[in-house]
C-alpha cells in the first residue's frame, strides 16, 4: 500500500511567550523568558512558587461568558489555539465533506483544576453532594476533542491521546497515520493543558521534578545548565491542520511543511525516570528515521530537545542523539525551547512542532536561554545554541517530547519537496 503523502496547512498557538503564531515565533527569536510568579492560588507556603503562565489572555474575547463557565481552561485554550488554525487553514468548511475532516487532540491531565476545585468544595461543606452536572464534562481528557468536533461539525476520527509529556506529539502522529491510510482528509490535531493548580503544582513539587529558584523566575529553566534544578511548569496549547497533500494542493492551500515521519517508544525502565543510557530515546529516533523513509539522519538541520531542566533527563537526550546521529550531531543545531516556554506537558508537543515549523519558515535556530554554566557531563562540542537565536536554513527538523511512564514520542517535519 502506498501511504499519502501529510502537509500542515494551518497552526495555533497559545504559549506562555504569546497568543498567537506570530508572536509566539517572534519571541522564540528574540529569547524572552515566559517564567513569572504563580498568580492562580496562593502559593506562599509551596517550594515552587513560580510558572510559565499566559500572558494578556482574556477568554472572554473568544468564548461567551455562559458556554466559557461550562469549559475547564483545557478545553478553552483547545477552542481559542484551534480557531486561530482553522482560519489559518482557509478550509472552506462550507464546502468541505465534514465527515472527512477528524479531530485528534492531547491532554496529559485534562480538567484535573475543575476536579479538585470540586473536591474542595465538597469537603469544606458538610458533606452533602452539591456538584455541578458539567463536572464530568468539564474534567474528562476526552472533551476537548468533543468540543472542537462540535463546534465545527467535524465527524471524521475523533478521540483524545493521553500520553503525559509526550501526548500531543502522540496526537501528531496519529493524525499523521490516519491520513495517510485515507481515513480523513483533513485532522485538526495538538493539545492543551491547564497544569496551573493546586494538585498538579504540588504532586509535582513532592516529586522534586519542579525548579525552587522562586526568587528568579524567568531564569529557572535551565536546560543543559550545570546548576539545573527542575522544570518550570507551563500551560497553553498548540493546534496543526494536517492535510493530505493532495487535497491541499486542488485547494491552493499554503502549505508549511511536509509531516514525514513519527517514531514512538517506550523505556520499560522507570515511572518518572529516563533511562540514563538514553535507551528509549535512542530506539525512538531511529524508528523516526525509518518511518520517515530511512531517512538519511545527515539530512537532519535541527532537533527541538525534550529538554525539560531537569538533571538526568537533560544527558539521557544527548547521550542518545550522540549515539544514533554519530559525527552529523555536532552539525546539527539542538535547543530547548522549553527554557523559554516552561514545561506546557501534554501541550508541549503542539508547541514544540510549531517551533520547528517557525524555524524552518523564518530560517532560524530558537536558542536555549539561561545558559550560565557549563555541565561539565554535556560534550561542548554540541552546538546547544545557548542564549542567542541562529541564523540557519532548515529543511528537516525533529521534535522530541518524552512522558512519565517511559513515553516516548518523535516527529519530523520537512520543507516540502513536489
Amino acid at each position: 500500500m502506498e501511504f499519502k503523502r501529510v502537509v500542515v496547512t494551518g497552526l495555533g498557538a497559545l504559549t506562555p511567550l504569546g497568543n498567537s503564531v506570530p508572536e509566539f515565533w517572534d519571541n522564540l527569536r528574540k529569547g524572552v523568558s515566559g517564567g513569572g510568579p504563580l498568580t492562580y492560588f496562593d502559593t506562599s507556603k509551596f517550594k515552587t512558587r513560580i510558572a510559565c503562565q499566559l500572558k494578556n489572555l482574556d477568554v472572554h474575547k473568544f468564548l461567551e461568558k455562559k458556554e466559557a463557565r461550562k469549559l475547564d481552561p483545557y478545553s478553552q485554550y483547545a477552542l481559542i489555539a484551534a480557531d486561530e488554525a482553522v482560519v489559518d487553514s482557509k478550509l472552506d468548511l462550507t464546502k468541505e465533506d465534514k465527515t472527512r475532516i477528524g479531530v485528534i487532540w492531547a491532554t496529559g491531565v485534562g480538567g484535573i483544576d475543575s476536579y479538585a476545585k470540586a473536591m474542595m468544595e465538597y469537603c469544606a461543606g458538610d458533606g452533602t453532594p452539591r456538584f455541578s452536572p458539567f463536572l464530568i464534562p468539564l474534567i474528562i481528557p476526552d472533551l476537548a476533542a468533543g468540543h472542537l468536533s462540535i463546534r465545527y461539525g467535524f465527524m471524521g476520527p475523533n478521540m483524545s491521546i493521553v500520553n503525559a509529556c509526550a501526548s500531543s506529539t502522540n496526537s501528531i502522529i496519529d493524525a499523521l497515520t490516519y491520513l495517510r491510510l485515507g481515513k480523513a482528509e483533513v485532522i485538526l490535531t495538538g493539545g492543551s493543558e491547564f497544569p496551573l493548580c493546586i494538585p498538579a503544582v504540588g504532586g509535582f513539587s513532592s516529586m522534586k521534578a519542579l525548579s525552587e529558584r522562586n526568587d528568579d523566575p524567568q531564569t529557572a529553566s535551565r536546560p543543559y545548565d550545570k546548576d539545573r534544578d527542575g522544570f518550570v511548569i507551563g500551560e497553553g496549547a498548540g493546534a496543526l491542520i494536517l492535510e493530505e497533500y493532495e487535497h491541499a494542493k486542488a485547494r491552493g492551500a499554503k502549505i508549511y511543511c511536509e509531516v514525514i515521519g513519527g517514531g514512538m517508544s517506550g523505556d520499560a525502565y522507570h515511572i518518572s525516570a529516563p533511562h540514563p543510557e538514553g535507551i528509549g530515546v535512542m530506539q525512538v529516533l531511529r524508528e523516526a528515521l525509518k518511518d520517515a523513509g530511512d531517512l538519511n539522519p545527515e539530512e537532519v538541520d535541527y532537533i527541538n530537545t525534550h529538554g525539560t531542566s531537569t538533571p538526568l533527563g537533560d544527558l539521557a537526550e544527548l547521550k542518545a542523539i550522540k549515539s544514533v546521529f554519530g559525527e552529523h550531531a555536532y552539525k546539527m543545531s539542538i535547543s530547548s525551547t522549553k527554557s523559554m516556554t516552561g514545561h506546557m506537558l501534554g501541550a508541549a508537543g503542539a508547541a514544540e512542532a510549531i517551533a520547528c515549523i517557525g524555524a524552518m519558515e523564518r530560517s532560524f535556530i530558537p536558542p536555549t536561554i539561561n545558559h550560565f554554566t557549563d555541565d561539565p557531563e554535556i560534550d561542548p562540542k554540541l552546538d546547544l545554541t545557548f542564549n542567542t537565536a541562529k541564523n540557519r536554513e532548515v529543511n528537516v527538523a525533529i521534535s522530541n517530547t518524552f512522558g512519565f511512564g517511559g513515553h516516548n514520542a518523535s516527529l519530523i517535519m520537512r520543507k516540502l519537496k513536489d
